[in-house]
């Protein structure tokens, strides 16, 4: 990195897993510019410090991983979009104030539009499979969106009524056991469980309840084609997958640190399958 060039990072405990570097490598070097973004493993105790000490330590900004996402957060001056989730994953400094936004939300929107573009045309009912951090920011949304009944169905109804209070009448809570019920007639499903990433528990669900033109969004990015994908995609549906997610959601911490709004390319999508496909 050349002296005085900007540089990012990530911040998460651990870290090492993170393909933020990759990614945003690629859109400084395919833009020519002379900076630098790393991994910066820092432990929950040590986090506000290294938060104030930011800029001192050659940062415009940070991605924000577990664990770190709610402190950020509190730590920062957050968008609305940071505060209708309550947590923040992207911070940048502004004429030296701390500011945050939580990317979730358009990384997925973004990602739909992309991936299967009209979506949310005549779009009268969306379900959500889960009820944690990446649920709020596509429940937030599709709300924004204007989707008139999002159904949120977790395991523990608690959570999802939780996200139901901090939303409003469009979500809903579902009971798992009433999957079939809730499924029937809807034009989208997200799955923003942990349920079928590579190693774990698989999701079963009737998709044939589905309307026959739905889409099916699965957040899960390893196996980068879910079980939920491939039967999606075996009855016609048009699906979006995480990896899609993943890289739509870098591209406004990029356009805040380095001055350009990056595209998300079949290029970049190849270079991080790859590195995926080695792990």
């Amino acid at each position: 990195m050349t002296a005085g060039a900007p540089a990012a990072c990530v911040i998460g405990w651990p870290v090492a897993h993170s393909r933020s570097p990759l990614i945003h490598r690629y859109w400084l070097e395919t833009h020519g510019i002379a900076g630098d973004y790393r991994h910066e493993a820092v432990a929950p105790e040590d986090f506000a410090s290294f938060l104030a000490d930011l800029g001192a330590r050659g940062y415009v900004g940070a991605n924000v991983t577990i664990p770190h996402k709610e402190a950020a957060l509190a730590l920062s001056e957050p968008d609305d979009h940071a505060c209708s989730i309550g947590a923040a994953n992207t911070l940048w400094l502004d004429h030296g104030r701390l500011r945050s936004t939580n990317t979730d939300v358009e990384g997925f929107i973004d990602n739909l539009d992309a991936s299967t573009p009209g979506w949310d045309r005549g779009l009268a009912k969306a379900v959500v499979l889960g009820a944690g951090g990446s649920a709020l920011a596509v429940v937030d949304g599709l709300v924004r969106r204007g989707i008139p009944q999002v159904q949120v169905a977790n395991r523990t109804s608690e959570r999802a009524e939780a996200v139901r209070d901090r939303f409003g009448t469009a979500v809903q809570v579902a009971r798992w056991d009433e999957l079939d019920a809730v499924l029937s007639g809807a034009g989208l499903l997200v799955n923003t469980t942990s349920l079928g990433m590579a190693g774990g528990p698989g999701l079963a669900v009737d998709l044939g309840l589905l309307r026959p033109d739905a889409v099916v969004a699965d957040l899960v990015y390893v196996p980068l084609e879910t079980a939920l994908l491939a039967q999606a995609k075996v009855r016609g549906l048009r699906v979006a997958d995480g990896l899609g997610m993943l890289l739509y959601q870098a591209v406004r911490g990029f356009s805040l640190w380095f001055g350009v709004k990056p595209a998300v390319t079949a290029e970049l999508r190849a270079l991080v399958e790859r590195d995926l496909a080695g792990n």
